[in-house]
């Protein structure tokens, strides 16, 4: 009570105020809980669930994207048990998460091994988050090497090849293309990212002028005139033909670098100079002054612009549905085509629009505890 009558009613306008949001909201939000429950049509979602998540990926062949799914739960719940080693999880907490997981393996319809696939992730899951936890200092030094290695781990069980079958890229739809690219994006345009603004810093004039031209010709273009330069203008100065997921992935890794490289050198820019000359008079070569010294200061005074930058490249991958790529936006309006789901945009619109948010909120999150953790 003290509060919200320090908060919302303070004042007379203030409670005022407070009164007509309220009022807004609730209208709003009864009539859309009301369409949710009694008007939307949500069988476009059941009957395709399948196609959102992995479009014409073999049937027979599920249990590889089971697989990498069990990778990348296993890094990512090792990951963040290390970052909560020294922070309990209330009772609630835990109550609300088992509720919620135990509603999803009711609700989502799928099949009965798959649903056992499903429970056997979750499982591993909080095994994984208690091991984190329990032995974070163990873990931690390898946790970078086991997320590069489960890379070209996850791309041969998805892609086959040595021994595998091999599943062409046409048929990489749906969420499994969006998380691909965009991880792959983001690996590759971060290291990129930091050489450009390294360059753009430096003392020799070839390399800061490529990387000021590189970074300020990169920014003043749209990105979805990289994309298309990518799919039509690269097969042109290559001497072979890169497949068109490639050609996606970099368009997206040349735009996306151009704006890290401006992210981190804001941070560099913030490292006090005391800190290099200390560094130098200790007797630490250039390179061991930039790894030691400079680039730890520097990215952590930019964690929020580094993953605002994660979050808006993960969201961008909905610009390659306009270049012919059915990713999770491109294979909802293919689903939209179906005769028998005209119309149904509203519903399968909230759907992607929720699995996007999904996952922006959760680098979100991770992103407040890593500037916490590292503080």
């Amino acid at each position: 009570m003290s509060w919200l009558r320090k908060n919302l009613f303070s004042t007379w306008y203030n409670s005022l105020f407070t009164i007509i949001c309220v009022l807004i909201i609730f209208f709003f939000g009864w009539n859309l809980i009301n369409w949710i429950f009694t008007q939307a049509q949500w069988q476009v979602i059941e009957a395709n669930l399948r196609i959102f998540m992995v479009g014409r990926y073999p049937q027979s062949l599920y249990w590889r994207v089971w697989i990498s799914s069990l990778i990348a739960c296993t890094l990512t719940f090792l990951t963040v048990g290390v970052f909560l080693a020294k922070q309990n999880f209330s009772r609630y907490t835990i109550i609300i998460t088992a509720f919620l997981l135990g509603f999803l393996l009711i609700v989502l319809p799928v099949e009965f091994n798959s649903r056992l696939f499903l429970i056997g992730i979750l499982i591993s899951a909080f095994i994984n988050l208690w091991l984190g936890k329990t032995f974070p200092n163990s873990i931690s030094p390898y946790l970078a090497f086991a997320w590069l290695l489960s890379f070209p781990i996850v791309l041969f069980l998805i892609g086959g090849g040595l021994g595998l079958r091999s599943v062409s890229s046409s048929d990489w739809n749906g969420l499994l293309l969006t998380l691909l690219m965009a991880a792959i994006s983001i690996v590759l345009s971060f290291p990129i990212g930091i050489l450009l603004a390294l360059g753009r810093t430096s003392d020799l004039p070839v390399v800061k002028w490529f990387s000021i031209l590189y970074i300020e010709i990169i920014r003043g273009l749209p990105l979805i005139g990289i994309l298309f330069l990518a799919q039509v203008m690269l097969p042109l100065f290559l001497p072979i033909r890169l497949d068109r997921v490639l050609r996606g992935v970099a368009g997206l890794i040349l735009f996306s670098a151009a704006y890290m490289a401006e992210n981190v050198r804001g941070g560099l820019q913030s490292v006090p100079r005391g800190q290099v000359e200390a560094a130098k008079v200790l007797g630490l070569n250039p390179a061991l002054v930039l790894l030691l010294i400079v680039l730890p200061q520097a990215l952590r005074a930019v964690i929020p612009a580094i993953v605002g930058q994660f979050i808006g490249l993960f969201k961008d991958t909905s610009l390659l549905s306009l270049v012919g790529l059915l990713e999770l936006t491109g294979i909802a309006r293919s689903i939209l085509a179906q005769p028998e789901f005209l119309g149904r945009y509203a519903e399968v619109y909230l759907f992607i629009g929720l699995i996007y948010w999904i996952f922006c909120y959760s680098m979100s999150l991770a992103s407040r505890k890593l500037e916490t953790v590292s503080s």
